[in-house]
């Protein structure tokens, strides 16, 4: 039987506080593209710990990939698949695409399984960025991407992160967990009953 961990709005709140000061420190991000929907929540909680006095808040853009697959019957646990599906993307032809050239973006989720998704949307968001540089003569500029995650699941990976990437270490995992099923509070169809088994739970 799959373990479930349950996570609470409170523990992620408190994963993106924790971890703000290094995404100011060391990503300086301009933008965020939030993985839907899982990216949504900690998204919107980190622009309020990285807004600086002064300055405007950090635009949030969005796309929707999919991977995982509902096991099927009663059993509400969903498996890893094996083929990424685009749900929702940045529109190539406005000025979305302009406004990510040059720029530091923190590609944002909420859990680092396979790797799969993110490899995914690293690839195809600097093969998109890239065609929008050329195409307007912005030769010069240069985008770097980013990871932030709330949690890293201690596993084998599938998916793979470009080398500079890793080297540069632009990639943080609030957290590191065992290869467990992570229940999340924006997941829950009863949140009184969530929070109930998190806290029931032992400490992770």
């Amino acid at each position: 039987m799959v373990e479930k961990v349950y996570f609470t709005y409170n523990q992620v709140h408190k994963l993106c506080q924790a971890s703000a000061q290094r995404i100011l420190d060391d990503f300086q991000p301009n933008l965020m593209i939030a993985i839907g929907g899982g990216g949504y929540v900690p998204a919107r909680i980190l622009r309020s710990f990285l807004k600086r006095p002064g300055s405007a808040n950090i635009p949030i853009q969005a796309i929707g990939l999919s991977l995982y697959e509902t096991l099927g019957g009663d059993n509400p646990v969903e498996k890893p698949g094996t083929k990424v599906t685009r749900t929702q993307w940045l529109d190539l032809s406005s000025l979305e695409m302009s406004n990510l050239v040059g720029k530091n973006i923190l590609i944002v989720d909420e859990v680092d399984d396979t790797r799969t998704t993110l490899e995914y949307a690293v690839k195809e968001l600097e093969k998109d960025v890239e065609t929008a540089r050329k195409r307007m003569g912005r030769e010069g500029e240069k985008t770097r991407f980013s990871i932030f995650v709330l949690h890293n699941k201690d596993k084998r990976k599938k998916g793979h992160l470009p080398e500079d990437m890793l080297s540069e270490n632009r990639y943080l995992a609030a957290m590191t967990v065992p290869d467990v099923w992570i229940c999340y509070p924006w997941e829950a169809t009863d949140i009184d009953e969530h929070d109930r088994l998190a806290q029931a739970q032992p400490s992770k």
